[in-house]
């Protein structure tokens, strides 16, 4: 796991948190932030499940590597 899987889970709670919070006190412009907030928590974290995805890559063909020597 690394810091933009965290982050990025952290802003998408936020974010729907404060998008039902908006929507309980009746405040569109508060749930259309939260629902910002929420996509933009998982951009982030999609993005950092590819730098993992990435990472184990490459771990997986160093070691294939190695392997063949």
């Amino acid at each position: 796991m690394n810091k933009d899987q965290v982050k990025g889970k952290i802003k998408e709670v936020a974010g729907e948190v404060q998008e039902h919070t908006g929507k309980a006190i009746g405040n569109t412009e508060q749930q259309a932030k939260g629902h910002a907030r929420e996509m933009e928590g998982k951009v982030q974290k999609a993005y950092g499940d590819v730098k993992e995805d990435i990472k184990d890559t490459a771990k997986e063909v160093k070691k294939e590597m190695n392997r063949d020597r």
